[in-house]
C-alpha cells in the first residue's frame, strides 16, 4: 500500500498536466461540423434587437 500511494504522488502532476492539455485540446480544436453554430454565437452580439411586442410590457 506504501508503494502505491508513493507511485500515484509521484504521477499526479503529470496526470493532471495530462488531463489539462487533453481538455484544452479538445475545446479548442476546430471542428467543421460545429463551425456554422460557432459562428451564429459569435455573432449574437453584433445582432440589432428585435422590438417587444408583447401587450404585457
Amino acid at each position: 500500500m506504501d508503494t502505491l500511494v508513493k507511485l500515484a504522488n509521484d504521477y499526479w502532476n503529470l496526470w493532471l498536466g495530462l488531463l489539462f492539455i487533453g481538455i484544452v485540446i479538445v475545446t479548442l480544436w476546430p471542428s467543421k461540423k460545429r463551425d456554422k453554430e460557432m459562428n451564429e454565437a459569435a455573432n449574437i452580439p453584433l445582432m440589432e434587437d428585435e422590438p417587444n411586442h408583447s401587450k404585457g410590457a
